[in-house]
C-alpha cells in the first residue's frame, strides 16, 4: 500500500513527446546531426545534458559545455513555439480525487519552463512537488530524481509508487529502490520489463489508479 504516487510527465500525464521529439530532431539538424524520433524515444527520461551527450556521442562526436547549452536554449526555444500538446484523457479528474488520498509528486527530465508551462496548463494545483531536469546533478537513469522527491516529499521509499513510460525512467525508479509501473506509450513493452507492472495503454493505467487503497 501507498502513500505517495510519483509520476514521470511527458508520456504518462501529456501526450508530448512527439513534440519534443520533434524540436530535438530540428535542433540536431543545425549542427548537422540527422536523427530521428525514435532515437528520443529510446533515451525518454533523461534530462537534456544527458540527450544532447548521448546523441553526440553515438555521432562519434563531443559536446562541451558551450554547445550543450546552445542547443539546450535552442530546443527549448522550438518546443515552446510549436508546442501542439494534450493531457492525456481522465487523467486531471482521477488525479483531482487522488490528492485527497495520496501525495502526488512530478519527475521530469524537462527543463523547468517547459515542465511547469505543461503542469500549469493542465494539471493546475494538483502536485505538492515538481522535480524537472534542470534540478538534479544526475538525470534519469540515475536515481537521484526520484530520490530527491521523496526527501521534499518526505516519506519512505516503501510507501511510494512511480509511474514511468521511459525505459530510463524506469531504470531511475527502481535504481533509487521504488516500485514502479510503466505504460508503453511510446517504446515498446520488452524495453519495460524493469517495471513492476506494465500497461498496455492509459485505459489500464487508469483503472489500475482509480483501485489503489491508501495506506492509513
Amino acid at each position: 500500500m501507498f502513500n505517495s504516487l510519483i509520476f514521470d510527465a511527458d508520456g504518462v500525464l501529456m501526450d508530448s513527446m512527439p513534440c519534443h521529439a520533434d524540436a530535438w530532431v530540428r535542433t540536431f539538424s543545425e549542427v548537422g546531426i540527422d536523427i530521428v524520433r525514435q532515437d528520443i524515444y529510446d533515451i525518454e527520461g533523461s534530462n537534456h545534458v544527458g540527450v544532447i551527450k548521448h546523441i553526440f556521442k553515438k555521432a562519434g562526436l563531443e559536446a562541451d559545455p558551450e554547445i550543450i547549452e546552445k542547443l539546450r536554449v535552442r530546443k527549448r526555444e522550438l518546443f515552446l513555439k510549436k508546442k501542439k500538446i494534450t493531457p492525456f484523457d481522465g487523467m486531471y479528474g482521477l488525479l483531482n480525487t487522488l490528492k485527497s488520498h495520496f501525495h502526488l509528486a512530478v519527475v521530469s527530465g524537462s527543463d523547468r519552463p517547459i515542465v511547469d508551462s505543461m503542469i500549469n496548463e493542465f494539471y493546475p494545483d494538483i502536485f505538492e512537488v515538481t522535480i524537472s531536469g534542470a534540478d538534479v546533478t544526475n538525470g534519469k537513469p540515475h536515481p537521484e530524481p526520484y530520490l530527491k522527491a521523496m526527501k521534499i516529499l518526505e516519506v519512505e521509499k516503501g510507501n511510494c509508487l512511480v509511474i514511468e513510460n521511459a525505459p530510463l525512467g524506469v531504470d531511475s525508479a527502481k535504481n533509487a529502490g521504488i516500485y514502479c509501473v510503466a505504460v508503453s506509450t511510446y517504446v515498446d513493452a520488452e524495453k519495460l520489463k524493469r517495471a513492476d507492472q506494465i500497461f498496455q495503454d492509459h485505459s489500464q493505467l487508469l483503472k489500475f489508479l482509480a483501485d489503489l487503497e491508501p495506506l492509513k
